[in-house]
């Protein structure tokens, strides 16, 4: 076998490792299903995708709590990573909005998540992820500062 082959085939094996993989809730570990029903005791769960990011397994977990639409990672061993909560557009600050549509003219907002990093108990706003509708009816991502600013961060990303 050539080097090129076993290389390609090293690399197809590593892309397939890094995809998501839709699970059910008595699929995920017991210290991520146990960390769920702590912080959120009878949520609705959405779905739970594992995936890997950055060489460690994390759990993405969509969830309603009490009428509210939250987002979680959860690495394997039960740690919270990241938790993002639902906002409502008039609680968002004025400067994002005005951003958005500034830059974005014809786009809709669809949805503002607040994102937290989770340090132990404490959870702290690190940033907005908003879900913007273009004219052409494409769905973007827009990270959003806490001020209110436009900033570009991995994950930016689109969807169809």
């Amino acid at each position: 076998m050539s080097v090129a082959f076993l290389l390609a085939m090293a690399m197809i094996a590593l892309a397939e490792d890094e995809k998501s993989k839709k699970i059910s809730l008595d699929q995920a570990p017991k210290a991520v299903r146990d960390a769920i029903n702590n912080r959120f005791p009878d949520a609705e769960i959405s779905s739970i995708e594992k995936e890997k990011e950055g060489g460690k397994v994390v759990f993405d977990v969509e969830l309603k709590h009490k009428g509210r639409k939250y987002e979680m990672d959860i690495e394997e061993d039960g740690t919270i990573v990241e938790i993002e909560k639902e906002v409502a557009l008039k609680d968002v600050p004025k400067a994002l909005i005005q951003n958005v549509k500034a830059k974005f003219p014809d786009a809709t907002i669809k949805e503002v998540m607040e994102v937290n990093k989770v340090k132990g108990q404490e959870e702290k706003p690190d940033h907005y992820e908003v879900t913007i509708e273009t004219s052409d009816k494409k769905t973007k991502e827009i990270n959003v500062s806490l001020a209110g600013k436009i900033i570009k961060k991995e994950g930016d990303k689109e969807k169809d």
